[in-house]
Formats: structure tokens, C-alpha cells, sequence
């Protein structure tokens, strides 16, 4: 059986996220610190104290998922996956998990990608959509008839999360509503992430990828932009940069990584419920754990 860890984005927070690692554990305590230590500010208190608001905003969501994940993995033994892949955010998790980043500049490049989303948020009034129950081709056609919206999270077949400005996503529910869509609903986000709007984002973390070190990963990681395993750090690199903009493929992923072999899929941090609820859809065979189960 071959196993792959899967690491959530946002989405997968929860009030409370890592207090039972930190009093339980010497080493979950150092992990939490040393975050803090990095970060800057104190986001274990958040994370341990902070209400559901305070969770979802992107400058504290990013770095809390990031840190809940790889603390979960640190603190359950030996890595043994044949293969990593993250959704958005989770990504990152997933490089740092199989050594082709360190934790503290996972970290950091974290951090600067969340204030630059943040940012880019905050300069033109946007949003993004679920839409359930379509084929991914009628939803695609809808976003290129009405214009600046795009399809961001091929999330499993018949669920596609699109992005883009707000008067432009308001419409395509509306029209994809009429199109048969058993769901359209705008969701409760900061902005429109994975989409052209998120390019001033993607300037400020490209400087950021450059400057930091990628090695070579233990295993091969299946990467959104792609869907499809990648291991050379110049190509993980530009992956990383160019998913701020592009779609995240997660369906077309996991189908891959089912079509290489993969037979088990683990979920690492967060609430251990959203991706392999996903994966469920995209394909019933395949076994999913949360990694606290195994």
C-alpha cells in the first residue's frame, strides 16, 4: 500500500487548533514557540484562545494552518509517505514535510504570502463561489462569457470554486443557477484567491521564493498548478509562484497520484476532515485517514 500526506488550506481551522499538542508535549511546546519566535507575535495564542473571526483572517489563517500541519506530523514519528500534496496553502506544508523546505523558511514565505494576499484583499472588492452539481466544462464557459471571473478550486467532480470581482461573481451565480447548478453560493472569504487579482500578491511572493533555499524532496510532491509530481526545486519554485493566479487543481491531483499507485491518503493538520471528504468524492476506493488515527 502506498501511502501520500495530504495538507489543507484554508478553510480547515478551528477554535482551539494545536492546545492538546502544546500541553501535552515538550516537543509540541518547543514547536509552537520557535513558530512564535519566527512569526514575530504569538499566534499559539490565537490559535489556542481566539474566536472563529479571529481564525479566519488570512494573515493569521495561513500560518496557523501551516504550523498545525507540520507540528502534527513532527510529533507523530518517522516520515513514511510515498508522496505529499497540499491544497493552496497546503502545499507548503507538504515541501516542508518532505524536506524540500526548511520549517523556517516555510514559515516565513508563508507569512509573506498571507500579507500579501491580504493586501491585494483589500485593493479591489472581491470574492469567490462554490458551485455544485455542473460538469467543470459549463462553468468554465460561463466565467470566460462574463469576464473577470475564473475558475479556482477543481476542488472534486461537480464542486468548482470560482473567483474573481465581486459584481462579476454575484453574476455567474445567478447564470450558473440557471444553468441547473444544484448550489451556487458565495462564500465568506477575504478575497478572490487564485485568480489574475492576486497578482500584485504573486509579485511580492516571487521576490520572496528566489531569495529562499529549495532542496530536492524525499518523495515526489503532486503540485496544484501541474497536478502532477514534481521533485526539481526551480519547478517546484515556479509552481509556487504562479499558483497565486492559477487554478488549484485538486481533482486532476489526486487522480493522478490514484493513477501512480496511491492507495492510502492521510490527512496532516487542520480539522483532518476537508480534503478527505473531497478525496471521497473523487474516488470511493481509495482508504483516507486523519495522520492522529494512524
Amino acid at each position: 500500500m502506498k501511502k501520500a500526506y495530504v495538507f489543507p488550506g484554508q478553510g480547515a481551522q478551528f477554535e482551539g487548533m494545536g492546545k492538546d499538542l502544546y500541553e501535552t508535549s515538550a516537543r509540541g511546546r518547543e514547536f509552537f514557540e520557535r513558530a512564535n519566535e519566527i512569526l514575530g507575535f504569538r499566534l499559539s495564542d490565537v490559535m489556542f484562545e481566539g474566536s472563529a473571526d479571529d481564525l479566519k483572517e488570512t494573515k493569521v489563517t495561513q500560518p496557523a494552518i501551516f504550523v498545525h500541519s507540520l507540528a502534527t506530523v513532527e510529533l507523530n514519528g518517522p516520515f513514511d509517505a510515498a508522496a505529499v500534496a497540499g491544497h493552496s496553502l497546503g502545499e507548503f506544508s507538504a515541501l516542508v514535510a518532505a524536506g524540500a523546505l526548511d520549517f523556517e523558511d516555510g514559515l516565513r514565505l508563508v507569512q509573506v504570502r498571507a500579507r500579501a494576499m491580504q493586501r491585494a484583499c483589500e485593493a479591489v472588492p472581491s470574492t469567490m463561489a462554490a458551485i455544485v452539481g455542473l460538469d467543470d466544462e459549463v462553468v468554465e464557459r460561463v466565467c470566460a462569457e462574463i469576464g473577470d471571473v475564473v475558475p479556482a478550486n477543481y476542488n472534486s467532480p461537480g464542486q468548482l470554486v470560482i473567483s474573481g470581482t465581486v459584481p462579476a461573481v454575484e453574476k455567474a451565480v445567478e447564470k450558473l443557477k440557471g444553468q441547473g447548478a444544484r448550489r451556487a453560493i458565495i462564500l465568506q472569504v477575504g478575497g478572490a484567491f487564485h485568480s489574475p487579482l492576486m497578482a500584485p500578491a504573486k509579485e511580492e511572493l516571487a521576490s520572496a521564493i528566489e531569495q529562499t533555499c529549495f532542496r530536492p524532496p524525499l518523495c515526489p510532491v503532486y503540485q496544484n498548478v501541474p497536478a502532477a509530481p514534481v521533485t526539481d526545486p526551480e519547478e517546484i519554485k515556479a509552481n509556487l509562484i504562479e499558483q497565486l493566479t492559477a487554478p488549484v487543481r485538486w481533482t486532476q491531483s489526486i487522480q493522478r497520484m490514484i493513477a501512480d499507485g496511491i492507495t492510502e491518503f492521510v490527512e496532516c493538520g487542520g480539522n483532518g476532515k476537508v480534503l478527505r471528504g473531497l478525496i471521497r468524492r473523487i474516488n470511493r476506493d481509495v482508504t483516507t485517514k486523519n495522520l492522529q488515527e494512524t
